[in-house]
């Protein structure tokens, strides 16, 4: 597979949130304008991008060749909550508006499920190094696209009349099962 095929493959046809439906939390929690979208966006892309660059050379190198796969899970979500103290640090000190408007979603990428995914996945593909980094980055973008989507769609729907009974909660999983289902279009686009 070549790194164009599996970059297009992460953003659209296996895309994250629509096709995988992982980490609805913060794509339901965060989408509720556009700047924050785009700041859980780029706070996921740098988290998961960073966390297959370190936890591919842990395998390979440090668990595979000394038979503790078995702890691959555990490390890799040490990796993962340490790097999101990282964006925590920055975000607090740098960017203090983003970083009180996240609360407790920035907290959440530690437990993200789809940033473990995306460095399980890429190590059970036997993705080379540049390949996970591609991958991981594809999947991040998703995501991001993912987020902005649903932040229009959502401002859309303020501006709409919705029926009482489908305001809030029901009209956002609506609005969403319809964006994953337009993005099943995809499916066939990426071998």
């Amino acid at each position: 597979m070549n790194l164009f095929s599996i970059f297009f493959k992460a953003v659209l046809s296996d895309n994250i949130v629509l096709m995988s439906f992982l980490a609805l939390c913060p794509f339901i929690g965060m989408s509720s304008d556009t700047n924050k979208s785009m700041g859980m966006g780029l706070a996921v892309t740098f988290v998961t991008v960073l966390a297959s660059c370190v936890t591919w050379p842990i395998y390979r190198f440090v668990l595979e060749p000394l038979g503790l796969v078995f702890l691959q899970t555990l490390g890799f979500i040490l990796v993962i909550a340490s790097l999101v103290q990282l964006v925590e640090f920055y975000l607090k000190k740098c960017v203090p508006g983003l970083y009180s408007s996240m609360g407790i979603y920035l907290a959440l990428i530690t437990t993200n499920c789809a940033i473990l995914y995306v460095t399980l996945n890429a190590i059970s593909r036997e993705y080379s190094f540049l390949e996970s980094l591609v991958y991981a980055f594809g999947v991040a973008i998703g995501f991001l696209l993912a987020l902005l989507l649903l932040a229009g769609i959502r401002s859309r729907i303020r501006a709409s009349p919705v029926p009482s009974f489908m305001k809030g909660a029901p009209i956002l999983f609506v609005a969403s099962a319809l964006l994953s289902m337009a993005f099943m279009g995809f499916a066939g686009l990426v071998k």
